[in-house]
């Protein structure tokens, strides 16, 4: 059994204030909102296509759409038309030049920011010839995949850094199906 001495002497620092004395208020100070950089590059990645190409693809979707149809029915068949001509519109429509910007406090794509908080690491890419920043994000889609200009690369990085770690995500399977697929297709080799 201890003895009383130690008992009687406690672990806890006595308080030097007096009672009367009331806690002080933390005070949080705002910070504004600064650009760390700007640019303005196409909203997605873009490659015209030829004829050959939309003539592989309507193939492999009557293919398709012909075998879901006998399987299921008529439904799958109009989801496949109307993928199809998404696509075609992406390939032909150019995309509009937008803003970008790396703030303080996060990502603006558009004037939509998203938070640093739900941002987890980056990294680069090139797709139809163009340079990408994609970014993993904790939401959904997961990823924010932004265009950007050559020269800008190491401004951007330099940026980033001290937010996100530099770190390429392994391919998924989906993604790796997704690029043997498109590598299959004419204009992708």
């Amino acid at each position: 059994m201890p003895d009383e001495t130690s008992q009687k002497e406690s672990t806890f620092k006595k308080s030097e204030e007096s009672p009367s004395e009331e806690p002080k208020p933390v005070v949080i100070q705002k910070e504004a909102e600064k650009d760390l950089l700007t640019w303005t590059a196409p909203a997605r990645p873009f490659k015209r296509r030829d004829k050959e190409f939309y003539i592989t693809i309507i193939a492999i979707a009557g293919i398709v759409g012909l075998v879901l149809f006998l399987i299921e029915g008529f439904m799958p068949v109009v989801l496949i038309a109307s993928l199809v001509f998404l696509f075609y519109v992406l390939s032909t429509v150019e995309p509009e030049n937008i803003e970008y910007k790396l703030t303080n406090k996060g990502i603006k794509v558009v004037g939509k920011r998203t938070d640093w908080e739900v941002l987890t690491r980056f990294w680069f890419a090139r797709r139809f010839d163009n340079e990408l920043l994609i970014i993993e994000t904790l939401g959904i889609p997961g990823r924010m995949e932004l265009v950007i200009n050559a020269g800008d690369k190491e401004a951007i990085k330099k940026a980033l850094s001290t937010y996100l770690p530099e770190e390429e995500a392994p391919p998924s399977y989906l993604d790796k199906a997704a690029n043997w697929f498109a590598g299959r297709l004419p204009g992708n080799r």
